[in-house]
């Protein structure tokens, strides 16, 4: 027992009851300071409680206001300047659309599934006669206007070629020509080339993609806020890797948030949804081509890896191939960063996931039978972020891998382009073949596959020439070469300095453009072998073999691309008037 002491002075006050001198000040016990926060968190503990008794009412109320105050923003922007605010008009209309069916189907979705059952019914008791009438159909009226087309574009009849010996080819090298699923083949092509169609030989088409295109271009310049600051507007000037790559960490930061919105995953799902309705593939191969419209070879993988180890073999090299035939946004925007038109990158990206599904199934077949069939057994993960702040850390963070990547590869692949033209000048001299280099005999070897996708013959030497640096080097270099033969062409310098081209025509960019853009080239091998090995090495030996197969499908999907892009060569010589003259009208 603790023993009290009691000085004099204390000895006249006395104690009170717990033993301490009257007088004295007690010193606060921890329940007393309980009471006292208490006390002072009781308004806002009210407040609270409030807020979340009546949190859907609040809420709603807080909807209503920002909609009000959006709607008196939008009106003022229309009145004001309509022209101006046509994008705001356009995005505000796309949010209203999936907003509207969203609501639609939470709400009776079920009602008008039931209310269409006998029209669906009916559909499939007569599906065995209307499939064939549709199958008529749809080639009657794709010859219809090739012959039209053909007539006043006498060059297309080459393209055409090039894409027949394109299919054909590939169907040679099927590894079962019993088994293909011409309904997928099909329907693929048809998809292609009626995108091709809308893209490129309509106004609507081709004025919507060049807008989206232009938008693209304004929206990535805004990385120059980032990199100027960081290092400085005369190295972003003068320097590719401080003005390019950093608009791969804006896009892949951009992209993670969309993605953790989950705006990207609800796009390839619908993308994915008309892939297998139409073309009857199975639906994880679906979501995976799809999704490499938007994302990379081993971005695109994260949305399926949970499906991996039971994939088919004809499903994986439907992957591969995706990969193989498309481009990652992040470096769509890089490609956009040297000049290349952004609607035409777009564009080939978009058209080549039907067209990658279809030449995948025609070179491996499927023989097995998938475990994915119903689209409800796959679900796509939005993220495992907590907030959009971290969505967008990690893109960028991500992003450096990315960026690091691409600058060892230009770093490594010019130094040994440098190093074997060297070579090759050297032994060239031996033998008074002055000049001999890498490209020029790319120039040669290629240049009938440089005709056939449409390229005239004086440019043809030039698009083989990028073709070989496409596949054996990378499409990154080869993108850098176009963008200066597009810049000399803008420049006004003349066309030939002696025997050398220093540009080449726009129909010829075009198709090149076309024909560059995919990651089929020999390194991206090593990339999509070591992702799909990381995540299912059980299966190493199985993925090398098919890998190659895949890879030249890829190339030939954008080969296929290019073929079915080519522009005319005279502006007038178009099957919409009109449509020429808003090319004409276009700066290029």
């Amino acid at each position: 027992m603790q023993e009290i002491k009691i000085s004099p002075g204390e000895t006249e006050k006395g104690l009170d009851a717990e033993g301490n001198p009257e007088g004295t000040e007690k010193p606060p016990s921890e329940g007393d300071s309980s009471a006292f926060l208490a006390r002072i968190c009781s308004p806002v503990t009210t407040v609270c409680g409030v807020c979340r008794s009546h949190y859907e009412l609040l809420r709603k109320i807080f909807l209503g206001l920002l909609g009000a105050a959006f709607l008196a923003f939008f009106i003022a922007a229309c009145w004001l300047n309509f022209q101006q605010a046509l994008a705001l008009v356009i995005l505000t209309c796309l949010a209203l659309l999936l907003v509207t069916c969203s609501f639609v189907q939470d709400q009776w979705g079920a009602q008008i599934t039931q209310s269409l059952s006998p029209v669906g019914r009916c559909f499939q008791s007569s599906w065995r006669w209307l499939k064939w009438v549709l199958y008529l159909l749809i080639p009657a009226s794709i010859a219809i206007f090739l012959v039209l087309d053909l007539s006043q574009r006498k060059e297309q009849f080459v393209s055409l070629g090039g894409f027949i010996v394109l299919v054909l080819g590939l169907f040679l090298c099927s590894r079962q020509h019993n088994a293909v699923s011409w309904r997928t083949v099909f329907w693929g092509l048809t998809l292609e080339f009626l995108l091709g169609i809308f893209i490129i030989r309509t106004e609507p088409g081709f004025v919507i993609f060049q807008w989206l295109g232009k938008q693209i271009t304004i929206f990535l310049n805004y990385t120059r806020a980032g990199s100027s600051f960081v290092f400085g507007i005369k190295l972003i000037e003068e320097s590719f890797a401080f003005l390019a790559l950093p608009i791969i960490v804006f896009f892949s930061c951009v992209t993670s948030i969309l993605y953790y919105l989950g705006v990207i995953p609800w796009v390839v799902f619908k993308i994915s949804w008309l892939l297998q309705m139409t073309m009857n593939t199975t639906t994880v191969e679906s979501l995976s081509v799809a999704g490499n419209v938007f994302l990379g070879m081993t971005e695109a993988l994260v949305l399926i890896h949970p499906y991996l180890p039971e994939l088919t073999s004809s499903e994986i090299h439907a992957v591969m191939t995706g990969g193989f035939a498309t481009i990652a946004g992040s470096v769509l925007g890089a490609y956009v960063s040297f000049g290349i038109d952004a609607a035409s990158l777009i564009a080939a990206s978009v058209m080549a996931a039907p067209c990658a599904l279809a030449m995948a199934k025609l070179v491996y077949p499927e023989v097995e039978q998938s475990k994915f069939w119903n689209m409800e057994s796959v679900k796509i993960s939005s993220g495992e972020e907590q907030n959009i702040l971290e969505a967008a850390s990690n893109g960028a963070s991500i992003s450096v891998g990315i960026v690091g990547s691409i600058a060892a590869n230009l770093i490594a692949f010019l130094a040994l382009l440098a190093f074997v033209n060297a070579i090759l000048a050297w032994l060239g001299n031996m033998v008074n073949v002055p000049g001999l280099s890498f490209e020029m005999i790319c120039s040669y070897v290629l240049v009938p596959l440089a005709v056939l996708l449409g390229a005239s013959w004086e440019d043809a030497p030039v698009v083989a020439e990028l073709l070989g640096i496409k596949f054996f080097l990378n499409e990154f270099v080869a993108y850098q070469h176009l963008s200066t033969y597009k810049k000399r062409r803008l420049d006004g310098l003349p066309e030939w300095a002696g025997a050398r081209k220093q540009w080449i025509s726009m129909r010829s960019e075009t198709i090149t453009t076309f024909a560059l853009c995919g990651f089929a080239n020999l390194g991206s091998t090593g990339i999509m072998l070591g992702a799909l090995t990381s995540l299912l090495p059980q299966r190493k030996s199985e993925f090398s073999n098919i890998i190659l197969s895949a890879l030249l499908t890829g190339a030939f999907v954008s080969l296929i691309n290019a073929c079915i892009a080519a522009p005319p060569r005279e502006p007038t010589a178009m099957l919409f008037p009109a449509l020429g003259k808003a090319r004409m009208s276009t700066p290029q």
